[in-house]
């Protein structure tokens, strides 16, 4: 019953918050930073312990991998320009999941964090189920990859605008590859924002950082680690 309540709540809280971020769309009012905190401070406040809220919360991370593939929608529309743009999109992807996972385990080595940290740290910029996937594969903490991929997504949405503004970034498809790539699934919702070719773009972007670190994380692990 505790967990029904709590998944209400959380709904409730996101609705009331994304109706203010469409009037005010600022970085600091999104609904993915400000729920979050929200909850928090009511689940401490009422005394409420992580395991009754998760037995209704489970639901909402359960929808993230519909969600992520409900994104084939808008690949499917502009598969066209996909196509055409297909080299650039790769070798960027590519280039941006290796130094997301290089700097991820130097950055943790060079805080001194234990080795479980560092490999919870290492898939932070893919998107949640598949990166709790990935560090548990190569030995990290799921739980807590977890809140280091929704650190990593706001940070992105918070910092990607005046990295597009300093270095005059306008296209479209450079714009979806550096949400898509550095804040996956909210840095996606961002690049909608902007245009569908910037979140198409982003959807594919984070799909292919995704595979990639799923498939590249282990093997960069062993040669990190030594």
């Amino acid at each position: 019953m505790i967990g029904l309540i709590c998944l209400l709540v959380t709904l409730g809280i996101y609705a009331i918050c994304k109706r203010i971020y469409a009037k005010r769309p600022k970085v600091y009012l999104s609904p993915l930073l400000i729920t979050p905190i929200i909850v928090i401070f009511i689940l401490i406040w009422a005394q409420i312990p992580y395991e009754s809220y998760n037995s209704g919360g489970k639901w909402l991370s359960s929808l993230l991998q519909p969600a992520t593939i409900a994104f084939a929608v808008p690949l499917y529309k502009n598969f066209k320009v996909l196509k055409k743009h297909a080299v650039e999109i790769i070798v960027s992807v590519l280039t941006g999941s290796c130094v997301a996972m290089i700097s991820s385990v130097f950055l943790a080595k060079w805080l001194h964090l234990s080795s479980s940290l560092v490999t919870s740290l290492m898939p932070r910029s893919i998107t949640t189920p598949i990166a709790m996937n990935v560090s548990q594969v190569i030995g990290g903490v799921p739980n807590i990859t977890a809140v280091f991929v929704i650190i990593t997504g706001l940070l992105g949405s918070m910092i990607g605008p005046m990295v597009l503004r300093i270095f005059k970034i306008e296209n479209d498809i450079a714009r979806g590859i550096l949400y898509g790539t550095s804040s996956h699934g909210t840095g996606t919702s961002k690049a909608f924002e902007m245009s569908s070719l910037s979140g198409t773009i982003s959807s594919i972007s984070m799909i292919l950082a995704a595979l990639f670190t799923l498939g590249a994380a282990p093997l960069m692990m062993a040669v990190l680690m030594h």
